[in-house]
């Protein structure tokens, strides 16, 4: 599934192409994804005004001047491809500026999702209401983590994938931000400490920035809207590595939690 890098990536890239420009044409080619498209969208956005993007968590955003925002998941395997040169059967969703770009949303296996949602009312919109703070904004600190953890046994690592905790955190770029911050994956959130959670934050900053400038990570069927393949994949420390030897001259290992893979070094994580 595209994490918070692949989506900030497309969000971007579609940026370029959108933001200021009037929707000239809309498309819809099925009557669904993961669940039915809006009834309405067509009309809503059609002659539409692109007044910026956005994204939340794992949604991008295209906010219009109609006070209706259109948010989009990418599921397990959509992209947008952007002046497209032939259709494909794939193409579930067109969008036609009045500057003629054309940008196609594609989704073979059809895992993912398009609303429309009243502007205003984004912060309270169902997948949005309980969200937990931006890992890239001011609201993630060490404090916000430490009272989130307080008491609790869990292991670290999951909680963090707890989406009202930190808002678009996955599963490789937990296990990257462990690494960096030299926290095991295992340990129960309560009992870290917050010299600990004082490294995490920037860690998990890091990788999530370095993810982006680096158009993300390619797993399956993820591609940018310009078509290129993520390139993180190569920078990864830990993730995917179990067996192969880390640069503190332990051994990455792997185990499973909450029917997940982690990877971690029990040498230099603690």
């Amino acid at each position: 599934m595209p994490e918070l890098p692949e989506v900030e990536t497309t969000v971007r890239g579609l940026a370029r192409f959108l933001e200021g420009e009037r929707i000239a044409r809309v498309a819809v080619n099925r009557a669904d994804l993961r669940r039915p498209f809006p009834l309405d969208l067509v009309q809503v956005l059609t002659g539409a005004r692109v007044t910026a993007l956005g994204r939340r968590a794992k949604y991008g955003l295209i906010h219009t001047d109609r006070d209706q925002t259109m948010v989009f998941h990418l599921g397990m395997s959509g992209r947008w491809r952007i002046e497209p040169e032939v259709p494909d059967k794939h193409d579930h969703l067109v969008l036609e500026t009045g500057a003629g770009h054309v940008l196609a949303l594609n989704d073979a296996r059809r895992f993912g999702s398009v609303d429309l949602v009243p502007t205003a009312g984004l912060d309270t919109w169902g997948p949005f209401a309980a969200l937990g703070p931006e890992p890239l904004g001011e609201d993630l600190t060490p404090q916000h983590l430490r009272l989130a953890f307080q008491n609790r046994i869990a292991p670290i690592k999951q909680l963090l994938l707890d989406q009202t905790i930190v808002a678009g955190l996955g599963n490789i770029y937990v296990c990257e931000a462990l690494f960096r911050a030299h926290i095991r994956p295992d340990k129960e959130a309560g009992k870290v400490t917050l010299p600990a959670l004082t490294r995490l934050v920037p860690a998990i900053r890091e990788v999530l920035n370095e993810s982006i400038a680096a158009g993300g990570s390619t797993i399956r069927d993820y591609a940018q809207p310009s078509g290129e393949l993520g390139y993180f994949a190569a920078s990864w420390q830990v993730y995917g590595r179990a067996g192969q030897p880390c640069a503190c001259g332990g051994t990455v290992a792997r185990l499973v939690q909450g029917g997940r893979s982690t990877f971690w070094c029990p040498a230099c994580q603690k």
